[in-house]
């Protein structure tokens, strides 16, 4: 009898053992998706710009010269993640800033620097320009293109807090 109730008990451990490991892996599947299911996209900084692209291929997310970093003049980082808010390295970024009554083209001489771990800094961009401006971010990455649009000013007053986001 004591041998048949250490049969069962090993037999008990190894399947609470095989539960646990599929919990697991189903849970591990899924961190990164939200109640619905959606891609779940992580804001770093408290004091950056923030939007999730169009078809939620891509969160991009703008420093700023600020106090939580420090860039420098009129250049910008581009932190960009994709839908499992994976590092973006080796994207090709489109960006364009125009001033929205006039449609006139605001950069002059743009430089990308891809920086690795889906860093990217943007020189020769002065977001403090005057009036309604849109500067649009496409991440293309194989074949995979999306992007996101900030409407200056707005988008200085409408920062979201650091935390996780779904599209």
């Amino acid at each position: 009898m004591t041998r048949m109730n250490g049969i069962a008990g090993c037999g008990m451990i190894v399947v609470a053992l095989l539960f646990s490991l599929l919990v697991r892996v189903q849970a591990e599947s899924h961190e990164n998706h939200g109640p619905t299911g959606k891609s779940l996209f992580t804001k770093h900084f408290q004091d950056t710009l923030f939007d999730i692209t169009g078809h939620g291929a891509y969160s991009v997310e703008i420093l700023l010269d600020d106090k939580e970093y420090k860039i420098g003049k009129n250049v910008i980082g581009i932190v960009v993640h994709d839908a499992q808010d994976s590092d973006v390295a080796g994207a090709e970024l489109i960006i364009s800033y125009k001033h929205l009554a006039t449609n006139e083209n605001l950069t002059d001489a743009l430089h990308v620097t891809d920086k690795g771990n889906g860093l990217y800094i943007v020189s020769g961009l002065d977001l403090g320009r005057e009036g309604r401006r849109e500067l649009s971010v496409t991440v293309k990455k194989g074949n995979v293109e999306d992007g996101a649009k900030f409407i200056f000013p707005d988008a200085l007053k409408e920062r979201l807090p650091k935390g996780r986001y779904s599209p």
